[in-house]
């Protein structure tokens, strides 16, 4: 696959803007002071201004519709920095969420806020410890004309900070997505804060009047579909950087005065590792284009992708620590960073054992 020429801009750009301004010394400050926000607030800032907020957004309401593809671009580039940012969240998922689903006043109220930067969104779907979009408890009833929506919602992704929530419930046996502002009366939020040091909510819904989307199912599918491809480029960059910091080291370490790069048993574990990021990334790359695309296979090949972005963001982490030896699992290093990072995004919208799953059910096996 070949990038054409605003793709590559956007894509070299990407690597210059979050080498500056969201480098993994700003992960490491947000975990040391234990930070309200809980994301790099000058960089997402950085974000909006390179339009990065919009970037899935139709440009009837001010986005540059710049598709699938370019949003991996940049998520590559965050894993490989551990840049903390509501990307995901708000600019990925809860723009695909109101564009395919939402009514046209909705559209056109909920997306100009989302380019404006100035309103962040979270998905609140899971309600285990695990990842399980068709077991849903929480609910919507119809009361006097309203929508009342009752249930508790874990791992909510940005959930402390969220302007907006987009709930999974049912409403008579059917998921969908419902809108609902913060400020509405009957919420509770709770932070939580991730092995990966960045931040989570439970959220619980006690009576809470929402808003329906014209098409609540599709924009549930819509949401998933887009955050996992998304998550599996950002997986990808995990595992590159890892893999690069690794090489590093194995050119820098010296055991019996010899570099142990040159030892032939880590260089075949350094090519193998070579080999599954390159397959990694190339994979995730190609299910942001079919979603581009709108090809028919594209629901099996997102799955695929954030199964193998899964496997390989484990195995390069680990790989990494082995290869750094006991000072790989020191704070002083960044590679432990790059660990939780994996093993966080690893679970979120689908572990490898769900995404093996569901791409087998796809494919008619």
């Amino acid at each position: 696959m070949r990038l054409n020429e605003e793709q590559q801009m956007l894509q070299d750009y990407a690597q210059r803007l979050l080498a500056e301004q969201g480098p993994i010394e700003h992960l490491r400050a947000l975990r040391n002071e234990r930070n309200e926000l809980g994301y790099d607030k000058p960089l997402w800032q950085a974000m909006h201004e390179a339009g990065w907020c919009g970037l899935l957004a139709p440009e009837e309401h001010g986005g540059l519709d710049f598709g699938h593809l370019g949003a991996g671009l940049i998520a590559f580039e965050i894993g490989r920095h551990l840049s903390v940012s509501p990307f995901l969240s708000t600019t990925v998922m809860a723009t695909q969420a109101i564009s395919q689903g939402g009514t046209k006043a909705q559209q056109a109220h909920w997306l100009s806020k989302i380019v404006a930067g100035d309103t962040l969104f979270a998905l609140a779907i899971d309600e285990e410890h695990k990842h399980q979009p068709d077991s849903i408890e929480a609910t919507v009833t119809e009361n006097d004309g309203q929508l009342i929506l009752n249930g508790q919602k874990n791992l909510v992704l940005d959930g402390h900070v969220a302007d907006v929530f987009l709930v999974a419930a049912k409403r008579e046996q059917r998921l969908e997505l419902f809108l609902v502002e913060r400020n509405t009366h009957g919420i509770e939020v709770e932070r939580t804060i991730m092995v990966d040091s960045r931040n989570s909510a439970r959220v619980n819904f006690n009576n809470v009047t929402v808003q329906a989307l014209d098409n609540g199912h599709t924009a549930y599918e819509a949401a998933l579909l887009s955050g996992r491809a998304v998550l599996a480029a950002e997986l990808a960059g995990v595992a590159q950087s890892a893999f690069e910091q690794t090489l590093e080291y194995l050119n820098e370490r010296k055991q019996f005065n010899v570099h142990i790069g040159s030892f032939q048993a880590l260089q075949h574990r350094a090519a193998h590792l070579y080999a599954e990021t390159a397959m990694a990334k190339a994979l995730a790359m190609r299910a942001l284009q079919a979603i581009d695309n709108k090809e028919e296979d594209t629901a099996a090949l997102v799955f695929a992708s954030k199964a193998k972005a899964n496997q390989v963001a484990r195995l390069a982490v680990s790989e990494a620590v082995q290869m750094h030896g006991g000072i790989g699992m020191t704070d002083e290093f960044n590679i432990g960073f790059y660990m939780k990072r994996a093993r966080a995004a690893i679970e979120t919208l689908g572990d490898t054992g769900y995404c093996s799953r569901q791409f087998a059910a796809a494919k008619g096996y």
